[in-house]
């Protein structure tokens, strides 16, 4: 078993599946100090992930629940991006020709960076040391900034502070979606309360990245996905 740790905690909370499981493994599991959350609104397409993302941080009780507005964010990256206001339309997977899955249209330039970097300088400015992201090995595209060799290099200039320096962990990014599915059950995820769809309608579409990868979870764990779909 796994020995809690007394520290305080950060956790990086979009309000999608991952980053929920995440907050409760932490949460729950991981650590017994005060456990802080950290959301940005990065001009993404939709806020639904961010109304998710408050119903979690109650859920859980964490210390403090930091909502950013990091919307400076869009008009720089959304050239090369779908999923910010004013970028692409966002595409269906089967639409997404294997060879562009390496760095599929819905990966933001140096999001997971920037994300961090705030994180971290909060997290520092706070006395905490640990900070965490919901990385998770995805099944069908994959994103630099979600790697073992991404975090390895984010940690050793981040190991450069003179006086406490912040660690990242990223516990989920070996698990797949249908993984982290499982972990939830075992955590009492409410999982009505996550929001995956990138184009964030009334309902998900069924047929976006996120969405397939999210729909093949469920029926992996063998359970059908309590969000509405299209």
């Amino acid at each position: 078993m796994t020995t809690k740790s007394s520290r305080p905690a950060l956790v990086l909370l979009s309000g999608g599946l991952d980053s929920s499981v995440l907050l409760h493994l932490v949460a729950r599991r991981l650590h017994d100090g005060a456990v802080h959350a950290i959301s940005f609104n990065y001009g993404q397409r939709h806020a639904r992930e961010l109304d998710c993302a408050v119903r979690q941080a109650v859920t859980v009780g964490v210390t403090e629940h930091r909502i950013v507005d990091a919307s400076f964010f869009a008009p720089l990256v959304q050239r090369g991006t779908a999923l910010v206001q004013g970028g692409a339309e966002v595409p269906d997977l089967a639409d997404v020709a294997e060879a562009d899955r390496v760095q599929p249209p819905t990966y933001v330039p140096n999001r997971n960076m920037m994300l961090l970097s705030m994180a971290a300088a909060y997290a520092e400015a706070s006395g905490i040391s640990d900070v965490y992201y919901g990385a998770q090995a995805q099944d069908e595209y994959g994103y630099w900034d979600c790697t073992t060799e991404f975090l390895t290099g984010l940690n050793a200039v981040l190991a450069l502070n003179r006086r406490t320096p912040v660690i990242v962990h990223a516990p989920l990014m070996h698990q797949s979606k249908e993984d982290n599915v499982g972990m939830g059950l075992d955590l009492g995820v409410d999982f009505a309360q996550t929001w995956s769809c990138y184009r964030g309608g009334e309902s998900a579409c069924g047929t976006c990245p996120t969405c397939v990868e999210r729909l093949k979870a469920f029926t992996a764990a063998g359970m059908e996905d309590p969000i509405p779909y299209a």
